[in-house]
């Protein structure tokens, strides 16, 4: 993909790490960059169902690089603020596949925001989690939407208006995390769930996926509506007749994502 951003896919199984070791993957401009157009070519990509997201060296993402103001937070007008783009995974990107956050150190920041977009989010035992923005006088933003919606409101709180971090396993407790793994099972841990994924019908998962997405703040009547539309669409589908057609002669689809 470029220097600071690697894809690449084994499979249907796509990995995006950032690779900025030196500075624990600090997100730079170009990285901002590389990152957008890795999730765009993911996105497009037919034959990637599944994406894992870690980073390069000791850190998963330490947020924002502090010497290069184009990272992820700028200046307007005197004031501080955060810079989604259109293609922003973390700032909600509409990416229907699922996504694995592989956390394999330092997660912080623009990082943690990322992490927390993801739909699994496994961390290694040696990770820390942490909003720290506040401590640097800036406040955080898409975190602060982000973070409300997935712990209790007194969790979300310590983290974001103390810039303190926690560890894996308060994480975890917090329900941040959905596993803790040793350090060095990491890797395998995220791509033996990403295969556990792509058995099942691509073009399924996405629609349930959005379903789930969709219907989080719409009334019961209009998500079963929505929901039902979306099972008439997965149902007209190449794969749904071979799904049917394999249980029927006792085999394993082979699914074509069509």
């Amino acid at each position: 993909m470029g220097e600071t951003v690697l894809y690449e896919r084994t499979g249907h199984v796509a990995t995006i790490t950032y690779n900025r070791p030196e500075v624990l993957n600090a997100v730079n401009g170009r990285l901002r960059q590389e990152l957008n157009a890795a999730w765009d070519r993911f996105l497009g990509d037919d034959d990637a169902w599944v994406g894992i997201l870690t980073g390069a060296g000791r850190a998963f993402c330490a947020g924002a690089d502090m010497a290069d103001g184009a990272g992820s937070v700028g200046t307007f007008e005197g004031t501080f603020w955060e810079k989604p783009t259109i293609n922003s995974f973390e700032s909600g990107l509409e990416l229907f596949k699922p996504v694995i956050a592989a956390v394999n150190g330092h997660c912080l920041g623009y990082g943690f925001t990322a992490a927390l977009a993801c739909d699994f989010l496994i961390a290694s035992d040696r990770a820390t989690f942490g909003f720290p923005e506040v401590r640097l006088g800036v406040p955080t933003i898409v975190g602060a939407i982000t973070l409300p919606r997935r712990v209790a409101w007194a969790d979300a709180m310590e983290l974001l208006l103390t810039g303190e971090r926690v560890d894996a396993e308060r994480a975890k407790q917090m329900g941040l995390v959905w596993r803790v793994v040793p350090h060095d099972d990491l890797m395998a841990e995220a791509h033996a769930l990403a295969e556990r994924l792509v058995a099942s019908a691509p073009l399924a998962v996405r629609a349930t996926k959005e379903v789930a997405v969709r219907t989080r703040n719409i009334s019961w009547v209009e998500a079963v509506r929505f929901g039902e539309t979306m099972r008439l669409v997965a149902g007209a589908t190449e794969d749904a007749t071979e799904g049917m057609t394999a249980r029927a002669e006792g085999r394993t689809p082979d699914w074509q994502a069509r």
